[in-house]
């Protein structure tokens, strides 16, 4: 216990940043506009990694909080006053898990997938630079989201979220834990890369619905003790904003995202629990007209849902490459006025609040936004060639209005798509110019890609 635990305490801190505002764009999905409002490419789908599950690896924690909330929070999704027991074994009495402002984020570490820390681990055996080493090691203790992409990933839940409350009785103080509910029936309606295992036409709406949500809510109500926040399917209601009438963006799939993703947010809706909905990017949802049509389906489905107290806000940038604020790329910025996710992040703010949902919160994904001009135009979003780690995840960043915190959502070195034409799933933008065509299935580890991702992080690791 002893070696472990001080493993468990070579944490980061959480601490809060200033920033301004512009950027640039693209990801696992990217929509890049060619006029107002009108994307020429959408689908956030690819760049989707597959669950990493909990194996081998030991649990690291990250971002220590300005010490530990005494006081419950008020606002969507604040716990009152909930305290952790020893069940899972540690010395606490009890931990109290309640938040001063709502914000899940702060006065807690974040817990570090030991799937993730396996492999980084793998990674790292087959390197022989100590100066790269070290830096993947760093990357081991940085917390990314944990996906549940499949129903088959439902099983690695409890396990996860029990090894989370392991580290919580530990140490005493409030851990955070980030998981991604990601299998829609007909997702990522607009991409080749990520389509998942359920079809509307073959019962997927009952299965997605009794063997996937269901199970994740027993899960969640089993870990009352512990704060959670819940991604709400990447790539959906984004894609109804731009590409209905699209490839596999049909009406069954419209009324499926729309009343699928409602019965999510109402049946997760937990004291404990934090929902974040995607939201897209700058490059997708960014033009003043595809912020209005986001902006009023967000609030559809949340009224269709009863206003669920635990959707906290919206996450952008998911699985993407786009910048915090204005860097000169080398494509053309095509009339959008957001030029990077602080930008966006203002704007979609203000769309919101004019359809009743002024009180939202953001997150933005910055697991591999840290470097600009990787791309002939913002739309390319598959393993793009060059792109380097982001912001560390933290709580209260700045820069943008109700920013609770940058995260690393996708686990960098997770592959967005097959770069071989010709191969299962294959998405044209994964063989285009500026994607890596050495990439594997999208999810499958790629080392070289992860390599790359750690040399050009900014800041540097």
């Amino acid at each position: 216990m002893g070696k472990w635990l001080a493993v468990l305490l070579a944490t980061a801190s959480f601490a809060a940043c200033s920033g301004d505002n512009g950027g640039d764009g693209g990801e696992g999905g990217a929509a890049a506009g060619t006029g107002a409002g009108t994307p020429t490419s959408s689908g956030v789908g690819a760049g989707t990694p597959t669950s990493s599950g909990v194996g081998a690896g030991t649990p690291t924690s990250s971002g220590v909080g300005a010490g530990t909330p005494t006081s419950s929070g008020v606002g969507a999704g604040t716990p009152t006053s909930t305290t952790a027991s020893t069940a899972a074994g540690g010395n606490c009495a009890g931990v109290d898990i309640s938040t001063a402002d709502g914000n899940p984020f702060v006065g807690a570490q974040l817990f570090v997938d030991p799937g993730y820390v396996a492999k980084v681990q793998s990674s790292i055996d087959k390197t022989t630079d100590e100066t790269l080493k070290a830096q993947m090691k760093k990357v081991q203790q940085i917390s990314t989201a944990f996906w549940l992409d499949r129903i088959e990933a439902v099983g690695q839940l409890s396990a996860h979220l029990d090894k989370a409350l392991e580290l919580q009785n530990a140490t005493c103080s409030p851990v955070t834990s980030v998981i991604v509910v990601y299998d829609l029936p007909n997702r990522d309606c607009f991409a080749e890369a990520s389509n998942g295992e359920l079809r509307v036409e073959e019962g997927g709406v009952q299965r997605y619905r009794e063997e996937f949500i269901a199970p994740i809510k027993a899960i969640l109500a089993a870990h009352p003790n512990q704060r959670i926040v819940a991604i709400i399917e990447p790539d959906s209601l984004p894609n109804l904003a731009t590409n209905l009438g699209k490839k596999d963006c049909t009406p069954e799939t419209e009324k499926a995202y729309r009343e699928e993703v409602a019965h999510a947010i109402s049946e997760l809706n937990m004291p404990h629990v934090y929902q974040y909905i995607d939201a897209a990017h700058s490059g997708w949802l960014g033009w003043p007209d595809n912020q209005t049509k986001g902006a009023q389906i967000f609030s559809d489905v949340i009224k269709a849902a009863g206003n669920p107290a635990g959707v906290r806000g919206f996450a952008t940038n998911v699985a993407n490459y786009t910048q915090l604020k204005y860097t000169t790329e080398s494509y053309d910025q095509q009339s959008n006025p957001c030029f990077g996710e602080y930008d966006y992040v203002n704007a979609m703010a203000t769309a919101l609040a004019g359809v009743g949902l002024g009180d939202k919160h953001f997150i933005i994904d910055t697991s591999r936004n840290g470097r600009g001009n990787i791309r002939d135009d913002w739309g390319y979003w598959c393993n793009n060639i060059g792109a380097g780690m982001g912001e560390r995840p933290k709580a209260n960043p700045g820069g943008a209005t109700r920013l609770d915190a940058f995260y690393w959502v996708k686990p960098p070195g997770d592959s967005d798509g097959v770069g071989q034409a010709g191969q299962p799933r294959y998405d044209l933008f994964c063989g285009y110019p500026n994607a890596d065509t050495r990439a594997p299935q999208a999810g499958v580890w790629f080392h070289e890609y992860f390599v790359e991702c750690v040399k050009n992080a900014n800041p540097p690791l």
